[in-house]
């Protein structure tokens, strides 16, 4: 077995009125959030799939099933710190996370360096290990045309 693994997460909400963005772990102002089981953090969950595919721990739905009263309107931030959890304990440390938000709206730039520093520290790495981008699609397709958001994160795993 290798001793670096690399994982691929996606994730896709849609938005829904009178609920809180939250994006990265951070209440984003002024903004429709998203629907979801839990708090409907896109980035969080694509990065937990990126993380527990790194490992070959199958994905978010699996450990963290949407059917499960338990995590109906949970802080994705446990999510991922129960995620950090599980591949910790599999014998694997983050080396980096690099994770891309596509949105039409709202601007992300503001909210980027607070996103990385708190994914950091759920995560208990360096925030230099966490990299998180935004981009639209150019008004292409339900992100366009600013029906939800998606989110895209490749995880570095190291086996210790």
């Amino acid at each position: 077995m290798s001793k670096i693994r690399v994982g691929f997460g996606y994730d896709v909400h849609q938005f829904a009125a009178d609920r809180a963005l939250w994006l990265g772990g951070v209440k984003i102002a002024e903004s429709n959030g998203l629907l979801g089981h839990s708090d409907a953090d896109v980035l969080i969950h694509a990065i937990c799939d990126a993380i527990l595919g790194a490992a070959h721990m199958r994905d978010i739905g699996y450990h963290f099933p949407d059917t499960a009263l338990e995590f109906e309107g949970v802080d994705s931030k446990i999510l991922l710190r129960k995620t950090v959890e599980l591949v910790r304990n599999a014998g694997y440390e983050i080396g980096n996370v690099d994770a891309t938000v596509c949105a039409q709206r709202p601007k992300l730039s503001p909210y980027i360096e607070q996103m990385q520093a708190k994914l950091a520290e759920v995560m208990d790495t360096d925030v230099e290990n966490v990299s998180v981008k935004a981009t639209t699609t150019e008004r292409l397709g339900f992100v366009g045309r600013e029906e939800g958001m998606a989110a895209q994160a490749v995880a570095l795993l190291e086996k210790i």
